[in-house]
């Protein structure tokens, strides 16, 4: 018998979508919520504990106490300096075996704590196993499309977040007929979004690219879109948002063709093997 789904919550809706769609299934679910990170009002509904980020043996216990066998790890969590992170003893232990890795990039981190995970005896599934509807597909969302200019922008952007992703640092660019205005590090979608809104050209606006990582494990850290991404897109003057389909989380999608049929932009799923759109909706 499959035993309870744990998810390990941060910010975003997207662990209470995981945790209703899970229930939905006819799963168990009891949420640890990363305090600081994980909202309240998203984690209320099901079983669930506000733990430490750092606070590994709490954490691990409390997934046990509550039967958990499999593990989604789901929703943005801000990683902490070394000085911030005040891990328990089992956390501090923890912390020695991922070892490296705690200084690489968020894959390589996310890789290694995966692994760790899978030694303490758990199972670590991917949100896009609950999701269903919640993964963008291939080809448009919503009234608009990309013209091909702004397909030349994604093509030119797709080169930059695998050459990004290569070196562990970005899931995404924006790309304004043929120039990167900029590049996702640590400061995430958002914060480039907002930098790229200050350093727009005259002529048509950017486009925004948001691949998979190459060798990423999907189980972690996936891309994800919402409706605030599309609103930020479009306080930047970008005309559009490309994303890896079958890679990219949709936080609302509903919402999210709304919000781009509102706002004029075109949401498209891509295959970056091929840089090939699918058909209009």
């Amino acid at each position: 018998m499959t035993g309870t789904l744990g998810i390990l919550a941060g910010g975003g809706p997207l662990p209470g979508r995981v945790a209703e769609h899970a229930v939905q299934m006819g799963r168990d679910v009891f949420i640890v919520a990363f305090q600081d990170f994980a909202e309240p009002a998203i984690v209320g509904s099901w079983p669930h504990e506000f733990i430490r980020l750092a606070a590994a043996g709490r954490i691990l216990s409390s997934l046990r106490d509550h039967g958990c066998t499999e593990l989604v790890l789901i929703g943005p969590v801000r990683r902490p300096s070394l000085r911030d992170l005040r891990p328990d003893v089992e956390g501090a232990r923890i912390l020695a075996r991922i070892g490296r890795a705690l200084f690489a990039g968020d894959d390589g981190l996310l890789a290694a704590l995966v692994r760790v995970l899978g030694e303490e005896g758990f199972v670590v599934r991917g949100a896009q196993e609950f999701l269903g509807a919640g993964v963008g597909r291939l080809g448009t969302i919503g009234r608009h499309a990309p013209d091909h200019e702004a397909l030349a922008d994604i093509a030119r952007g797709v080169a930059v977040v695998q050459a990004l992703g290569q070196l562990d640092i970005g899931q995404g660019c924006v790309v304004q007929t043929g120039l990167v205005l900029a590049v996702e590090a640590l400061e995430g979608t958002d914060r480039m979004l907002e930098r790229a809104g200050t350093l727009r050209q005259p002529g048509p606006g950017g486009v925004l690219v948001k691949l998979v990582k190459p060798g990423q494990d999907r189980r972690a850290d996936m891309p994800t879109i919402g409706p605030l991404t599309v609103s930020n897109a479009a306080a930047a003057g970008l005309r559009g948002i490309a994303f890896e389909a079958g890679g990219t989380l949709l936080t609302d999608p509903e919402r999210l063709r709304d919000a781009a049929d509102r706002y004029g932009i075109f949401l498209v799923g891509i295959d970056p093997a091929s840089c090939g759109t699918g058909g209009q909706d």
